[in-house]
């Protein structure tokens, strides 16, 4: 029983570590783009399509005027709901 008890936590703690990746891109992304950071870079070209990506589903949810509050509210709520359900999964896994 040891062994599946260490594989269960294993695992959760593998889902909490995508979640918490998942939304550090989308967070860095956000600061990238709050900082007017040059997206002819690669790597600020790389985490913008990465981010997009991640966010795809809730990118151009909300229609505030300014771009910015478009940026942070689209690509927020993506960062927490990644979050929150990684989490809660991995939490779920660790109790099972």
């Amino acid at each position: 029983m040891t062994t599946r008890t260490s594989s269960t936590t294993t695992v959760a703690r593998v889902v909490a570590v995508v979640a918490d990746v998942m939304a550090f891109v989308i967070g860095l992304w956000i600061l990238m783009y709050l900082l007017d950071a040059n997206r002819a870079n690669d790597l600020v070209e790389f985490v913008r399509e990465t981010a997009r990506w991640l966010a795809g589903w809730s990118h151009d949810l909300f229609t505030f005027d300014k771009e910015w509050a478009r940026v942070v509210a689209g690509y927020g709520l993506a960062a927490v709901v990644y979050l929150f359900i990684g989490h809660a999964a991995a939490g779920a896994l660790r109790r099972r």
